[in-house]
C-alpha cells in the first residue's frame, strides 16, 4: 500500500491546460493520491510494479494531450462518476476497467502487421485475471477499443478486410452479456482528451439495445 501524500486535484475542465509533466510522477504516492483507490483490490493493483510502470507511460499526443496514462485514467474515472443511475456493482466494475484498460500500452507490440494477441487490452485482461474472474470486467477491458475499430472498419474497407475479428458483429457477440456497460465505458473513455467523437456517435446510432445517456454536460 502506498503512503498518502497531499495532491490537490484541479477541476476536470482544466486538465488539458496544466503542466502535468512537472508532477513528481516518479513517486508512487502521487499516483495513489491522483487515482484515489477505493478498495483493497484497487490498491493491490496499483502496488504491482508492472502496473505502476504503465501508469507513468506516455507523452502528449493526438487523442491524449494529457500524456501519461494515469491522467487519462483520472479523467475517465471522473466521467464514470457522472453516469446517472449506476448501481454500486456497476460502478465498481467500471472503475476496475478504467484503472486497467490503457495501463499496458507500454508493453504493446506495435510492429506491422500488427500482432493482436499483444494488444494492450488483452494484456490488461491477463493482468486483471490475477485479481478477478468477473467476465464483465475482463471482457470490457479486453475489447474496450473494439468499438473504435468497428467504426474504422466500416469507414475504411481495407482495415475491415485485414481485421475481420474487429467487426461490429464480433464485438456484439462478445459483449452481448454486458452491452450497456460496455457502451457506458466506451462513452466515458471517448469523452476525454481531444478524441474524435465520431466513433461514439456512430456506435449510438448503429447498435440496437443500448440506452444512450449524457455523461459530460453539453456533450452527447
Amino acid at each position: 500500500m502506498f503512503a498518502q501524500t497531499d495532491l490537490t486535484l484541479p477541476p476536470i475542465a482544466t486538465y488539458r491546460q496544466l503542466p502535468w509533466m512537472k508532477l513528481p510522477l516518479n513517486e508512487t504516492q502521487a499516483a495513489e493520491a491522483l487515482l484515489r483507490p477505493e478498495t483493497d483490490l484497487e490498491r493491490r493493483m496499483l502496488a504491482a510494479p508492472e502496473f505502476r510502470k504503465g501508469l507513468l507511460w506516455g507523452e502528449p499526443r493526438f487523442g491524449h494531450p494529457e500524456g501519461k496514462v494515469l491522467f487519462h485514467i483520472r479523467e475517465v474515472l471522473d466521467n464514470v462518476d457522472r453516469i446517472p443511475g449506476l448501481t454500486k456493482d456497476q460502478r465498481r466494475q467500471l472503475r476496475l476497467v478504467t484503472l486497467a484498460h490503457d495501463t499496458f500500452k507500454y508493453a504493446e507490440d506495435r510492429s506491422h502487421p500488427r500482432d493482436w494477441s499483444k494488444h494492450h487490452g488483452l494484456l490488461a485482461r491477463r493482468f486483471l485475471e490475477k485479481y478477478t474472474d468477473d467476465p464483465v470486467v475482463l471482457d470490457i477491458t479486453e475489447m474496450h477499443d473494439d468499438a473504435y475499430y468497428a467504426w474504422l472498419a466500416q469507414k475504411h474497407e481495407e482495415f475491415g478486410t485485414g481485421n475481420p475479428h474487429k467487426s461490429l458483429p464480433t464485438l456484439l457477440a462478445r459483449t452481448g452479456h454486458c452491452l450497456q456497460l460496455y457502451y457506458l465505458f466506451f462513452k466515458c473513455d471517448t469523452q476525454t482528451g481531444d478524441k474524435t467523437q465520431a466513433p461514439l456517435k456512430w456506435f449510438e446510432r448503429s447498435v440496437p439495445g443500448i440506452s444512450p445517456v449524457a455523461v459530460r454536460e453539453g456533450i452527447w
